[in-house]
Order: structure tokens, then sequence, then C-alpha cells
């Protein structure tokens, strides 16, 4: 069985290097040909998926659709949850990340962004812009959780309950499973699949619009991993 992990294409908030967490925004034009370019290539390997997973944020969703689109193979399922969403960068979403880091000093902040259990600060309700990085979405009104900042760890404990309430069983009765998310979320699930310290988390990177194939036996060991680069 396969499971393919694609991270969403380039967003416009990538493109204007700034942190996003949980703020949806919009696959740049340049995302746009990435998650097109993430379909042809499954094509060419000719990997196609019985059910996909994204999360609940556009920028995912719209990738998913693309490739999808592009791999002409839009009849099957896509289930979305929060729970595959990019961690929530607290104070630093909507800011600069070059500014962030003048700010916070190089150690912090990479700490925060390679790091595994440091997150960033928190946002606050007092701050002026509150209501405009910090927005109040309905989509997220019953899930029972709303966090003000999250680490890597924090994210890999909600990706890693889902990956096993919903992707499992689909991995054993699909086959091949498809899976459009988030530079983190997708970290958080390589890390554990590959059993990665967390002190040697900072050397994954993922690049965006790049499918990750893995071939896993029913045990979800893995028998092969193939990066199909642009």
């Amino acid at each position: 069985m396969k499971l393919v992990l694609i991270r969403h294409g380039q967003s416009e908030w990538n493109a204007k290097n700034l942190f996003t967490g949980w703020i949806d925004v919009e696959l740049s034009e340049k995302g746009k040909e990435e998650a097109k370019k993430a379909g042809k290539l499954l094509k060419e390997a000719e990997i196609f998926p019985n059910i996909c997973y994204t999360s609940y944020l556009k920028r995912a969703i719209h990738t998913a659709q693309i490739a999808l689109c592009e791999l002409g193979w839009e009849h099957i399922d896509v289930l979305r949850s929060w729970k595959l969403n990019e961690r929530h960068y607290g104070d630093w979403q909507g800011k600069n990340k070059n500014e962030v880091k003048e700010k916070y000093g190089e150690e912090l902040f990479m700490a925060v962004r390679r790091g595994y259990d440091t997150p960033p600060p928190p946002i606050e309700e007092s701050e002026p812009d509150f209501e405009e990085r910090y927005p109040v979405d309905l989509k997220y009104a019953n899930i029972g959780y709303h966090p003000k900042s999250e680490s890597l760890k924090d994210t890999r404990e909600r990706v890693i309950e889902y990956f096993y309430e919903e992707i499992v069983p689909s991995l054993l009765v699909y086959g091949d499973v498809m899976i459009a998310a988030h530079g983190n979320s997708l970290r958080a699930l390589i890390m554990y699949l590959e059993n990665i310290a967390p002190e040697d988390i900072h050397k994954i990177e993922i690049p965006t619009g790049t499918p990750i194939v893995y071939d896993l036996t029913k045990e979800l060991k893995i028998k092969n991993k193939t990066i199909y680069n642009h």
C-alpha cells in the first residue's frame, strides 16, 4: 500500500515571507502550478490514490483538488480535518519571518521553526490586531481545540491521533491514500513514520508541491520511499 504526502503549493503568504499557521490564505499562481505539477508527476508514476485527506485550510484543499484534476482522478472521496492543519504560529502569524528573527533572535527563532517542543509566543486578545490574526471562524466552533500557539510536539499529537483514527483504517481498506497538508503537519507525520528523534527533526525540510510516496507494509513499516521532484 502507498501513502502519498504532498505539502501544499506556495501560498500567497509564503511568497511574502509571512508566517501563516491557521490563517486561511490562498495558493499563489506559482503554488497552483506546483500543485498541477504534483498531479502530473503522480500520473507519470501511475500512482492513483483511492482516497484523499486534507486539512481545513484552503491552500491544502485546493492543492489536492488541482493535483487530482491533473491526475484525472477527481471522483475519489476527499475528507478534511483540522487535525491536519499547519501548526498554529501564535503571535507570529501574519508577521514577516525576517522581522520576527530580528526581534526574537536566531536561537529562539530556530528553536520554534525547526525544533520540537518550543512553541512561538501565544497571541493575546489584548493586541489591537487580534481579530485579524486570530479570526473567529465557524468551522472551528465545535472542535473543542482553540490553540493560541503550538509547538511541533503539539502538532504531532493531533496529527498522529488522526492518523490512527482515520488514515490507517483507510490504508488497510483502500490500499493507496493521499494526504495534502502542510510543512509542519507532514513533518510530524514523517517524524513518526521514519522514527526520527526530536533532536534530528530540524534536518527535515519538505518542499512545496512535491509528492513523497511511501510503500508500506500492513504493519506500517516502510519498504520504500520515493520523492518525485519537479
